[in-house]
Order: structure tokens, then sequence, then C-alpha cells
């Protein structure tokens, strides 16, 4: 499928990303300590990119282990199941 020029996306500046990056960690933070995940469109490699770094900021918040994966359409983040100690 190809996009018409007025449908292109045009990437997001420096100021732009850090913005984003900073508006949606409390989402995320938010969705994870009441729901366990969030997931959300993510269908070009800079929004993976972007929630990836999103994801990394969540944890580092919740001092928690945070995982994400991306399918090309979406990105779900979550907390990582931590490993069961061995007997």
């Amino acid at each position: 499928m190809t996009l018409s020029p007025s449908t292109r996306r045009t990437p997001l500046d420096q100021e732009e990303r850090v913005r984003a990056e900073a508006g949606f960690v409390p989402l995320v933070v938010h969705h994870l300590t009441t729901d366990g995940s969030f997931r959300v469109s993510a269908d070009t490699p800079e929004m993976v990119e972007l929630f990836q770094s999103v994801a990394r900021r969540a944890g580092e918040l919740l001092q928690r282990p945070v995982t994400s994966y991306a399918n090309g359409r979406y990105i779900v983040i979550a907390f990582a199941q931590e490993s069961l100690p061995r007997a």
C-alpha cells in the first residue's frame, strides 16, 4: 500500500520525541499498575522505538522489569515474567 503525499507521516523531531516520551510514561505506568499491561498501535519502526523507550522509562520509574513486544501493528508493554527460583 502506497500512501499519498497528503497522508505520509513526517518523523518526529527530537523535541517532539522527548515530549511524546515524557507524556506517555505516566500513561503507561498507570496502565501497568492497574491492568498489568498497555497496548497501543505502533505500525512504524519509529513508533516501536518510541514506545520501547517509554517501556524502559516506565520500568525504571516502577523499579520493576518491564518488557515490550511488537508485531508490526501493535506494541504491548507489560511486566516481565520474573523467573522462578530453582528448587
